[in-house]
């Protein structure tokens, strides 16, 4: 890294060793799930997983799809929600709303997340989305932008309906959004509050049982057996654990959260401000630019771990002006040979052009003459 980037071609990469972590992986005992995930709440690796990709009922696990999009929506916690006949009286799990009713969107949202509400999920869905329709084609637009290829919903609280699905492995890039936004994180942590005349208490038994256990959401239907989304944080490390029909989800997740936790360690990467490098600036009043890395990085790691970083790079010479904070690139990160993450470089400073004064050759004529 001490090598000028200016050097490298754009592009390009080079590889630098940064130190490992923990040791080879170990089986993390008998999990009943038909399809599981663990998962690196800060980097989205992969650190355990079975059938994880394969599209299954998820359940009441959806209703996390409902709150993100609904926080994302632009409406206020305080707007308050007149509760139309169609969303009240519906099957399943509710909060028992009354047509004609009147109640904050913060209320209901608290409502689905932790009394999982199915009546809770339509009434956020239609006051949020025009109509429950047109918000389940946004909680759809949001599924492809945080790339979850195996799902569909077809409705906003998880009852079992055509093309509405999901894999483990989707869920839990949609827990990570969840947990990096700080109200519905907020919401899936509670325990138990009472808004107005309701009390709601949270089913996530987790939040009670597991140390560090920070939410997110149970589901249950007959066909889709027992779904579960969690997440704990211990010591800087966040780990993700999805289950899809497991009979024994309590007791999966105890078991894979431990293990996680036992065969792996937080480790800082990067971070925000370090510079690593420079670039050569043309027509600049200084002829290099500082690169650094534009974001903190955190990664589980398991012992004996080597993580490679690699720079690749969009621009090899920089024109001035430059503007501080103009990304040049590229940090990508490896384990195994595989990406585990990336992190922006940026300039590390700003770089004025040089111009020249009107009259410039008159000056130096005056200045030099005898």
């Amino acid at each position: 890294m001490k090598r000028l980037f200016s050097v490298m071609l754009a592009g390009a990469m080079l590889a630098c060793s940064l130190p490992g972590g923990w040791a080879e992986e170990t089986a993390p005992g008998k999990i009943s799930a038909a399809s599981a995930v663990l998962m690196d709440g800060d980097t989205g690796r992969v650190l355990w997983e079975r059938d994880s990709h394969t599209p299954r009922l998820i359940a009441s696990t959806t209703k996390l799809m409902t709150a993100l999009v609904a926080l994302e929506s632009g409406h206020s916690l305080e707007e308050v929600v007149t509760v139309a006949p169609e969303w009240a009286g519906v099957e399943g799990s509710s909060i028992y709303l009354r047509p004609g009713e009147e109640v904050t969107l913060e209320t209901l949202l608290y409502g689905l997340l932790l009394r999982s509400g199915n009546d809770a999920a339509l009434a956020v869905a239609g006051h949020c989305g025009g109509t429950v329709e047109q918000f389940v084609a946004r909680m759809n637009e949001k599924a492809r932008a945080l790339g979850m290829a195996d799902t569909g919903f077809a409705n906003p609280n998880g009852l079992d309906a055509e093309g509405h699905r999901s894999s483990a492995y989707d869920m839990a890039l949609l827990a990570r959004a969840c947990l990096e936004n700080e109200e519905l994180a907020k919401i899936a942590a509670t325990r138990s509050i009472t808004l107005g005349t309701r009390t709601f208490t949270n089913h996530n038994k987790l939040l009670w049982r597991y140390e560090g256990c920070v939410g997110l959401k149970t589901g249950y239907t007959e066909k889709a057996g027992r779904t579960l989304v969690s997440a704990a944080r211990r010591e800087g490390t966040t780990l993700i654990c999805v289950t899809l029909n497991a009979p024994s989800d309590w007791a999966d997740h105890t078991a894979l959260l431990d293990w996680g936790f036992a065969n792996y360690e937080s480790r800082p990467l990067a971070e925000a401000g370090k510079v690593i490098g420079q670039l050569p600036v043309t027509g600049g009043l200084s002829p290099v630019c500082p690169v650094e890395t534009g974001a903190d990085l955190a990664a589980a790691l398991a012992p004996g771990e080597a993580v490679q970083m690699a720079c690749e790079l969009t621009e090899r010479v920089l024109a001035a002006p430059v503007s501080r904070g103009t990304q040049v690139g590229e940090a990508v990160y490896y384990v195994n040979s595989k990406e585990l993450a990336r992190v922006p470089l940026v300039t590390g400073q700003s770089v004025h052009g040089i111009e020249a004064p009107k009259g410039g050759f008159r000056l130096w004529r005056s200045v030099f003459k005898n």
